[in-house]
């Protein structure tokens, strides 16, 4: 039976981790033992981050939507349970979209909010 060289594999997973770690700084984008280990851990990280892209984005949903309420005297909470109170079910990413794109509308949502709150609080 013929002898199998195995350079051919070696070189072609190489090759994708070299790929993969284009852009690092210093050995960790030349040298494979270096190379593989910056790139298993930013693959972490990129799983990671994927997740937590979405929480960072919620919040500033939520932070531009306080800023917004706050110019008709509300805070964020108290327009959350005003709109819960008068049955408007629109999510927080649409909610942040109109107060910068169309305020007219927001305001609208704002003033719908506020007539479900009790009056004296």
């Amino acid at each position: 039976m013929a002898r199998v060289k195995r350079g051919v594999t070696s070189h072609a997973k190489h090759k994708k981790v070299f790929k993969a770690a284009k852009g690092f700084y210093g050995r960790r984008k030349n040298t494979i033992r270096a190379a593989k280990a910056a790139v298993d851990r930013s693959m972490q990280y990129a799983t990671r981050d994927r997740r937590a892209k979405k929480r960072t984005i919620r919040a500033l949903w939520i932070q531009r939507l306080n800023a917004a309420v706050r110019e008709f005297g509300l805070t964020y909470s108290r327009f959350i349970d005003g709109l819960n109170k008068a049955g408007v079910e629109v999510d927080r990413k649409v909610l942040s979209e109109l107060a910068i794109t169309e305020p007219a509308a927001f305001q609208a949502i704002v003033e719908k909010a506020k007539a479900a709150l009790p009056a004296a609080a």
